[in-house]
């Protein structure tokens, strides 16, 4: 179905190319993961078009989502009742945010190299004159020590650096305060930044924000001890201030002692 779907945006002049990627290409993909379709064109793709090819597919959907992403969805009901969601971007975009995470080494604040990881997993279904094949082809090179270092770097100098208000303080701040949504808040941006250090110094790409853990274990050949303990004990004392900034020493003790070993 995916690919009399990919063949169908295929007669559509400004598509360049057709990839599934997301959850139904995790190693870990479960019987609740959706089909993701990227959608790369040149041009935007006129939402009437979009229709009437979804239409030949399904009679459940929605056209023109854009919560996060240009988009629309589906649902299928073979071999389960199943979503389909097809977001649309620019094949520029992607080339793009190679060019400035992959070649220059430009760090962010959590998830660097998600996009990345998404454009390497991705599986062609359509690819017009190997247009999408050539331009993630770098990423098939070996990980950038650069941007190794300038990832573990960013993010950890935001866990408890000596910036005026780095993560571990505003948590503090956020529990004298008693504020529980910014105690939830600032853990998260924290918990974000410690993957990224830890993805980053394994060498691998960040596969995003799901099941994080297992894929730690997966790809990660070195891990900070009592990993699995202390990020449980985490996330299960969020609400509760007087046992969660122990805890999160604990974590990023463990980080640093990791890191310190090269």
């Amino acid at each position: 179905m995916l690919k009399k779907l990919a063949e169908k945006l295929s007669y559509l002049d400004m598509i360049d190319a057709v990839v599934l990627s997301g959850s139904m290409t995790s190693p870990i993909h479960d019987d609740k993961s959706d089909y993701d379709l990227y959608i790369y064109s040149h041009a935007d793709v006129p939402r009437e078009a979009r229709e009437a090819i979804i239409r030949e597919f399904s009679d459940e959907y929605t056209v023109g989502n854009t919560f996060f992403e240009e988009g629309d969805e589906f649902f299928i009901d073979v071999p389960r009742r199943t979503a389909v969601d097809m977001m649309y971007r620019r094949l520029e975009w992607a080339r793009d945010e190679i060019d400035r995470v992959w070649a220059k080494c430009n760090a962010r604040l959590g998830y660097t190299t998600c996009f990345l990881y998404n454009l390497k997993t991705s599986e062609p279904l359509f690819d017009r004159d190997c247009a999408f094949g050539r331009l993630v082809a770098p990423l098939d090179e070996p990980y950038p020590e650069a941007l190794r270092r300038n990832i573990i770097d960013k993010n950890r100098m935001m866990l408890r650096g000596h910036l005026e208000a780095p993560y571990y303080a505003q948590i503090e701040l956020a529990a004298s305060r008693g504020d529980m949504v910014s105690l939830n808040h600032r853990t998260a941006a924290l918990l974000a930044s410690y993957f990224d250090i830890l993805f980053a110094y394994n060498r691998q790409l960040h596969p995003g924000e799901k099941k994080l853990m297992p894929y730690a274990h997966m790809f990660c050949t070195k891990l900070p001890k009592r990993f699995d303990e202390d990020l449980t004990t985490v996330i299960q004392t969020v609400g509760n201030s007087e046992k969660l900034l122990p805890a999160l020493t604990r974590l990023l003790d463990s980080l640093d002692d990791m890191l310190a070993n090269g």
